[in-house]
């Protein structure tokens, strides 16, 4: 079929845009931590599962300690605090400039790759930074109201610092999780295919213990108790999970089997102009042509890193 890895990476950002509006529905229904403990809960859950049915056994296979540690410093990253302060900018600012500053991850993750990886930072990989900084830019900055020569913010300071920090840590926790798959030795018999997702298991673990810890130190496990008896959390929790870690990834990796990863890249990128309708219909956000227009250009910007 014709285009079918360009469709499979379209319908992944579909797959991460109803994860965006389903986490900002859930965290502000039963909170950040506990709709979090109930995704890694759950993510693990089904990871068992997948595993059993294609190996025969519920636990990965092969690995270092090496490798492992990497992982779970990855999951403690890029879920732990990465997670934690996405959710949290989805409760302040909402999903959609959530997603909107979830554009610099690409910009975390180059920059990490420099310092750890040694790799080498191109012209092009500047230029889309700029790029994509300059969308959001034009997106959340405005006039002062009661200084209207100057510029200032149109969004919670503390809600652009969460989605800030949210984009770092995904970015690094990228680079993070590639050093330990780097570091991941499969058994002969298993399909390459599955090292995302045993890689997944790890940072899962360190993101389930995590935001448990976070919980009891900070609310107790009443507010856990709570969602566990309350359907619509639970379903929230279940579809944030399904298209997330499952659905979202797993199509992600079959779409490079049909097209190129910067095509591919490319087209999973654009949540920020898919999410803009929904977060009007479902969140009553307003659409200004200032903001679509910034969400075009940082997404430009994202193609930039990979197209280029």
């Amino acid at each position: 079929m014709p285009y079918l890895g360009e469709l499979i990476s379209i319908g992944v950002a579909f797959s991460w845009t109803a994860t965006a509006l389903l986490s900002e529905y859930g965290s502000k229904r039963m909170g950040n931590l506990v709709l979090n403990v109930l995704r890694m809960v759950l993510a693990l859950c089904f990871s068992l599962v997948m595993f059993l049915l294609v190996t025969g056994t519920p636990l990965p296979l092969g690995g270092t300690w090496q490798a492992h540690g990497w992982l779970l410093l990855s999951g403690i990253v890029g879920y732990v605090v990465g997670d934690y302060c996405l959710f949290q900018c989805y409760i302040i600012i909402g999903s959609r400039y959530g997603q909107l500053f979830m554009t610099l991850a690409p910009l975390a993750a180059a920059l990490m790759a420099w310092f750890t990886l040694g790799q080498q930072m191109s012209l092009s990989s500047i230029v889309a930074m700029l790029v994509t900084l300059a969308g959001i830019g034009l997106s959340v900055l405005g006039r002062d109201a009661e200084h209207h020569h100057r510029v200032a913010l149109t969004l919670p300071l503390h809600g652009v610092l969460f989605a800030i920090g949210a984009a770092m840590c995904q970015g690094i926790g990228l680079v993070l999780s590639k050093i330990g798959m780097d570091h991941y030795t499969l058994a002969d018999s298993q399909p390459t295919w599955l090292l995302p997702f045993y890689s997944n298991f790890f940072r899962c673990i360190a993101g389930a213990l995590g935001f448990l810890l976070l919980l009891y130190l900070r609310e107790g496990f009443r507010p856990l108790r709570r969602a566990l008896h309350d359907r619509p959390s639970i379903t929230a929790a279940t579809a944030t999970t399904i298209f997330g870690p499952f659905v979202g990834v797993g199509f992600s990796l079959l779409a490079l089997q049909y097209t190129g990863a910067g095509i591919a890249s490319t087209l999973m990128a654009i949540t920020p102009i898919i999410i803009i309708l929904p977060s009007y219909f479902l969140f009553k956000q307003p659409i200004t042509w200032k903001s679509v227009f910034g969400a075009l250009i940082s997404v430009a910007g994202v193609s930039l890193f990979f197209l280029l």
